[in-house]
């Protein structure tokens, strides 16, 4: 009977994908994963046995789909069959919509890797024995979803009691995220130095506070970004010695990286920007080492990573180069707002969509003060567009350089349009923002 409603599934998965294609403009990235879990609530359990090998799982506030992009890269370019939810569609219902449109009956993976979001990772582990977590960073994201960052990192640690087993591969420079996982298997991975060599150096965005489990503030030798960095308190606790330990410099266009792992060197190349970036190379990189692949497999799938959509990914708009870097939070907008070039065409596009969070307060947490110096007018969107304006007047961007085109459709034209021959664009939005620019692509 179960053999039976996982082929219904199955088949029902694949008519509902035929029927977007032919009738809808949605990517469908999660409604044939819903109508599975209806059929079938077990679906996701049978389909754990479709893999043969390391089944790997990624959450954290930023950097979930693309470290899981690069993993799934380098097990792409050596022979891997994988199964991976690449749109980036990580709830439930989304990690089931990419079993149920790529499983053969019959037919046997290697690996999967699975992003997923923060809340929805307990769930998943109720039906999924995973054998790896990569856990990134836990940053302030839609407190009207997530709440605080003690309760995002509860819910995780809840998803990691189910299965003591698992083993964490845990970004060591962030405090919440080391201190997961008491009675697991831990991997530290995390940078002894990172080099800028960018046109934006230095940043006055505020990094969150914390405190020791003593109750003390914790203290840093260094800090790379929030609160990422070499801490420690005078009761004794530090941030972990790591596994895997990144030196990084980090240039305008690309990022070299080295991670030293018990006493060897490798050294890695990827034409991306970024401190955030620095890091997903280096989890993901740290997680491939681990899986026993070497530096030359490594950097073959690094050569061959195309960015996931609006991840920092480099396109063309009506022929002038583009980059295209969703923000949804105060720390990786800050970020994001570094590697800005300040000559190009800016679009801005704010949605408060319940995929984006209803809560828009960040935009006054995120440094758009770095914006003020730009060379054209910046274009605000979206739902949102008013208040992203109000916020860069407040940024300091002159008021005459200020432009509101709610419809973004509309806005992106007009970007192009005024575009001169040698000028490139940026275009900065939330995650339903992107995704409607991912339905006009091509077409402008």
């Amino acid at each position: 009977m179960k053999n039976l409603k996982f082929y219904i599934s199955i088949f029902l998965a694949r008519f509902v994908r035929v029927c977007i294609k032919l009738f809808s403009k949605s990517s469908g990235t999660s409604l044939a994963g819903m109508i599975v879990l209806k059929v079938y609530p077990e679906f996701l359990k049978h389909c754990s046995k479709y893999i043969l090998n390391e089944k790997i799982s990624v959450t954290g506030t930023n950097g979930k789909t693309t470290t899981s992009g690069m993993l799934s890269q380098i097990l792409i370019e050596n022979k891997r069959h994988i199964i991976h939810n690449s749109m980036g569609a990580n709830m439930l219902t989304g990690i089931a919509n990419v079993f149920a449109t790529t499983v053969l009956p019959g037919y046997r993976y290697d690996n999967c890797v699975l992003e997923s979001d923060e809340a929805y990772l307990s769930k998943l582990y109720d039906y999924i024995t995973l054998d790896y977590l990569i856990v990134t960073n836990l940053f302030r994201d839609q407190l009207d979803r997530y709440g605080e960052l003690d309760t995002t990192a509860k819910k995780i640690q809840s998803a990691i009691d189910k299965n003591k087993n698992l083993t964490l591969l845990l970004n060591a420079d962030d405090p919440l995220v080391a201190n997961l996982g008491k009675e697991n298997r831990k991997i530290y991975y995390g940078f002894e130095e990172i080099e800028l060599f960018t046109k934006n150096k230095k940043s006055n965005e505020p990094s969150e506070v914390f405190n020791c489990v003593c109750g003390k503030k914790l203290q840093y030798s260094k800090t790379f970004y929030a609160q990422q960095g070499h801490y420690y308190c005078d009761c004794g606790y530090k941030r972990p010695v790591c596994n895997y330990m990144g030196y990084a410099k980090i240039y305008d266009e690309y990022i070299e990286l080295k991670i030293k792992h018990n006493e060897n060197i490798t050294e890695y190349k990827l034409n991306t920007v970024g401190i955030y970036s620095a890091y997903n190379m280096l989890a993901s990189i740290s997680m491939a080492l681990e899986l026993g692949f070497n530096q030359e497999q490594i950097q073959s799938g690094l050569n061959n990573y195309k960015a996931m959509f609006g991840r920092a990914e480099k396109t063309k708009i009506n022929g002038h180069d583009t980059i295209i870097q969703l923000i949804k939070n105060p720390t990786g907008a800050s970020e994001v707002l570094k590697t800005v070039d300040l000559n190009s065409r800016i679009l801005i596009a704010i949605n408060d969509n319940f995929a984006d969070g209803r809560d828009v307060s960040w935009l006054w947490d995120a440094e758009f003060e770095l914006l003020k110096d730009t060379k054209n007018e910046i274009i605000t969107s979206g739902l949102r567009a008013d208040d992203m304006a109000l916020r860069l007047k407040y940024a300091g961007v002159e008021k005459e350089k200020i432009k509101v085109i709610m419809d973004l459709n509309k806005a992106v034209k007009y970007v192009a349009k005024n575009c001169k021959n040698d000028e490139k664009i940026t275009v900065l939005p939330t995650y339903t923002a992107l995704l409607e620019l991912k339905e006009k692509k091509g077409k402008i």
